[in-house]
């Protein structure tokens, strides 16, 4: 049977056309008196608002002698406020059809929420219960403090949590960016005392941006938020500790011992920049281009041409103070040095290498779509805009991301990559059995080898 010629049998494939400009919504951005920050934009598409409370204090404030007391003190002030006990809560939330979640990260607490606009004073009465007058119920502290010793337990079975926990502790060392996570022990030992005070000194209006997005009008949603939110006594906060970070030089080798493990968590790094350097978009390209998007250089390599992996990916990751660049990748144990050889390979490539037209035209293109899909939802332009606000970038940064993406060259790439893909001085963690990977990680430099513990074996 002969083939069809594409022209007979099948449509031709129509070329791509420009891409569509993004029509901004106005943005309304104003301080109230007591110094809460708020930004709203209206969108009238669906009937529903999406909203996030940020306090900009998160886990890294009490690294140093409780770490995750954050996001303990986030979940715990969930569950009860001087007004509503905890199923009050779920029950008013479900009678509202809104969604409403606490957590915190290394920089940052937040409220997360969304609802149907017709519940949108009573929704923010709610979270500004859970932001000013949270009740810390005993029994729920006690409940979800048992949980998290639990789920620590698993954590310290999962290659990947116990590869970034290495990874943070060697390019961080004792800097609150260093501990990811608290130890089952010194999760057990939280006192609800202080949770209370970390409430206390940081749940602060002039700690506080709220960010909204939906079906309002920005005039009347700003008289609401002020009245809700204009009682919030006036405050701010300390900022997290800074201290120096260790010294690195040179390539070395940590080797995670996790008995029985038929898999080798890969992950590679280096300590990079944050969003507010001149340079981030030149990084963003470039990790595009290296290991960011499902067509990466790493991806075709070790997925598709050698099928190492599953799925590699490699990401800038900007934190308030620091950033890092880190390539990681879940493979069969017998090739967890091949994995490697590759990984440096492909930066090696892009260090030395100027990328071709067609390959940056498509990353180029890559990112500036995925930029605008991600605005297509309340939530996800939402996110950007706190992002935006909470790292105090410009205030066209957004409305100008894609054209300055666009306007990038072979050499911003090229000098991004030899700028902060440091092959020289890459921290290499492997998390596996030890008898499995040992000689592996030794053809890249003598391992340094650690049990599930943190524990120096």
């Amino acid at each position: 049977m002969s083939s069809v010629p594409r022209s007979e049998g099948h449509a031709a494939i129509p070329a791509l056309t420009a891409e569509r400009p993004v029509i901004w919504p106005q943005r309304v951005r104003t301080t109230l008196s007591n110094g809460m920050e708020v930004v709203l934009v209206e969108s009238h598409t669906i009937p529903k608002f999406t909203g996030q409370l940020f306090l900009r204090s998160g886990n890294a404030v009490t690294a140093a002698y409780a770490p995750g007391l954050a996001d303990m003190t986030a979940t715990v002030a969930r569950t009860g406020t001087t007004a509503r006990s905890s199923r009050q809560i779920e029950e008013d939330l479900r009678r509202m059809g809104a969604d409403l979640s606490c957590g915190a990260g290394a920089d940052t607490s937040a409220v997360s929420f969304a609802g149907l606009s017709d519940f949108s004073s009573e929704l923010l009465r709610l979270v500004a219960e859970l932001t000013q007058n949270a009740s810390f119920p005993a029994e729920e502290f006690e409940r979800e403090r048992r949980q998290l010793v639990e789920g620590l337990k698993i954590e310290r079975t999962t290659p990947g949590f116990l590869a970034s926990e290495r990874l943070r502790r060697v390019l961080f060392g004792t800097h609150p960016y260093g501990t990811i996570s608290p130890t089952e022990a010194q999760a057990g030992a939280y006192r609800l005392e202080q949770l209370k005070n970390f409430y206390k000194q940081y749940y602060r209006p002039g700690n506080a941006l709220l960010v909204m997005v939906g079906d309002f009008a920005p005039k009347a949603m700003l008289e609401r938020i002020e009245e809700i939110f204009g009682s919030w006594p006036a405050g701010k906060a300390d900022d997290a500790p800074n201290p120096a970070l260790p010294e690195l030089s040179g390539r070395k080798v940590y080797l995670v011992h996790l008995p029985g493990s038929v898999q080798t968590q890969v992950l590679v790094g280096n300590r990079a920049i944050t969003r507010q350097n001149p340079d981030w978009l030149r990084l963003v390209l470039a990790n595009s281009i290296y290991g960011g998007a499902f067509n990466s250089r790493l991806v075709m390599n070790i997925r598709e041409e050698k099928g190492y992996t599953y799925s590699p990916r490699s990401g800038a990751q900007p934190l308030r103070k620091h950033g890092y660049f880190s390539i990681g990748a879940a493979v069969r144990n017998d090739v967890a040095a091949a994995t490697l050889t590759e990984i440096f390979y492909e930066i090696d490539r892009m260090r030395s290498t100027p990328v071709g037209e067609e390959e940056l035209a498509d990353a180029r293109n890559y990112l500036s779509g995925i930029f605008s899909l991600g605005l297509a939802t309340q939530d996800g332009l939402a996110g950007q805009l706190a992002m935006s606000t909470l790292e105090r970038l410009p205030d066209d940064y957004l409305e100008t991301y894609r054209a300055r993406i666009l306007k990038l060259t072979a050499g911003d790439v090229l000098d991004a990559a030899q700028k902060y893909f440091d092959s020289a001085n890459a921290q290499i963690v492997l998390v596996g059995d030890r008898a499995q990977i040992e000689s592996q990680a030794a053809q890249f430099g003598p391992p340094e080898v650690y049990d599930a513990q943190g524990n120096r074996i």
